[in-house]
């Protein structure tokens, strides 16, 4: 190989590592978005589960994080739960900023 060929093999492979961890750390977001949820709601035990592989599951994505928003307004609301949107929004990111710090050290 040369060293233009070694190069962008490299690139290759740190951008595989980074979408990697990018998506390990939306996952792990969405796992802490839904246990937060599921206790403003209420939820406990297998309730508080399902609810949680629910939001778990979101695609990861731009809109669907407005889609997760939407979803978990709905669901307060319905539950007599006072959250806004911007809330919501505010709390999506600390969690994002949580779970990029575990994914980073491997602590889940």
């Amino acid at each position: 190989m040369t060293l233009f060929q070694d190069r962008e093999q490299a690139f290759e492979q740190m951008f595989v590592h980074d979408e990697e961890a990018r998506f390990r750390a939306l996952a792990r977001r969405n796992k802490l978005l839904g246990q937060w949820a599921a206790t403003q709601l209420g939820l406990t035990g297998a309730k508080a589960d399902e609810y949680l592989a629910k939001i778990a599951r979101s695609v990861v994505a731009q809109v669907v994080d407005e889609n997760v928003v939407e979803t978990l307004q709905a669901d307060f609301k319905a539950h007599g739960v006072s959250q806004s949107a911007d809330q919501i929004r505010q709390k999506t990111a600390e969690l994002m900023a949580a779970a990029i710090t575990q994914v980073r050290s491997s602590a889940w």
